[in-house]
């Protein structure tokens, strides 16, 4: 199968190594030196799980690519999420399938609406990734586990989805097929938001979280929120959604941030709206008090 990767970022980057170093077939849309880097001399690859490689993946601008996907992993932020729908409809054929794996809530049926003609399902992805520099992404930890699936109602074409299933898992990425992904896409919601808004909050890395003590507390009292508005919404938790969000935080390089929390301290746009003001918007439209989100939003609220 051909695979396009739109974004290639610490995620995006990240799916095309490993596909690429599995003898994949896979091309990325990336954007000025990073895709400059990537044409010169390939993707650099340094990854906890698979070591340092360069590979030689075709990358275009999202103009310039021509081809067709059979399979398209989107993973732009979400703040550009409105840019992608050209692309889409350019690069699908009858047969494609749309693989959104972003931070943020909503995205599969929000892409889905722009483009009606293509099969759009939702996914989540849990990884330590970033652009170290030009052309080089890096994947910290071990951790790289991606949940995809399509909504109800959502007909995909017969065996489709367990083939991709079997490129990402023969490419070293532990890949799900979700039985209800509104559910696992809410889930991975919930702990990213708490990740990345505690860090961005104290400015500080993972390990200051997997402490005990106040950033403890406000990772959780996010977690606990996040899951109240979940039930709010009717999402049926497998299991307690704190106790999942402490187990998964436990498991990160201590030294590792969220993207968002770097991207703020760059002054670049971050995906706050979509990890915190989203959160508690979606929270006041079911009359749940959100006291820790509140909190944390008042540092952010001007910028």
């Amino acid at each position: 199968m051909k695979y396009l990767v739109a974004g290639t970022g610490g995620v995006g980057g990240s799916i095309a190594g490993f596909l690429a170093l599995a003898g994949k077939e896979v091309s990325c849309v990336a954007r000025g030196a990073h895709l400059k880097a990537i044409r010169d001399r390939g993707l650099i690859l340094r990854s906890d799980l698979k070591g340092e490689h360069t590979l030689p993946i075709q990358a275009f601008t999202a103009e310039e690519y021509t081809g067709k996907a059979d399979v398209i992993f989107v993973c732009v932020k979400g703040y550009s999420i409105d840019s992608i729908p050209d692309l889409l409809r350019r690069a699908s054929h009858k047969q494609t399938v749309v693989i959104p794996v972003l931070n943020v809530y909503g995205t599969g049926p929000h892409i889905q609406e722009r483009v009606p003609e293509i099969t759009v399902l939702d996914g989540c992805i849990y990884i330590v990734g970033f652009i170290s520099a030009p052309g080089e992404v890096t994947q910290m930890g071990k951790i790289f586990r991606m949940v995809f699936g399509a909504h109800r109602g959502t007909k995909t074409p017969d065996g489709l989805l367990e083939a991709v299933q079997r490129d990402l898992t023969e490419s070293g990425i532990k890949a799900e097929l979700s039985e209800d992904i509104n559910r696992d896409t809410f889930i991975k919601w919930s702990f990213i938001s708490a990740m990345a808004v505690t860090g961005a909050y104290y400015d500080v890395p993972m390990g200051e979280v997997q402490k005990p003590g106040h950033i403890r507390d406000t990772f959780i009292g996010l977690s606990r929120e996040s899951a109240a508005l979940g039930q709010k919404l009717g999402i049926g938790f497998p299991e307690d959604t704190v106790s999942y969000n402490l187990r998964i935080i436990d498991k990160l390089d201590p030294g590792s941030t969220a993207s968002m929390q770097k991207d703020l301290a760059r002054g670049h746009d971050s995906e706050i709206g979509g990890l915190l003001f989203d959160m508690i918007r979606l929270a006041g439209e079911h009359q749940l008090e959100v006291p820790t989100y509140q909190k944390v939003a008042q540092k952010f609220k001007t910028n």
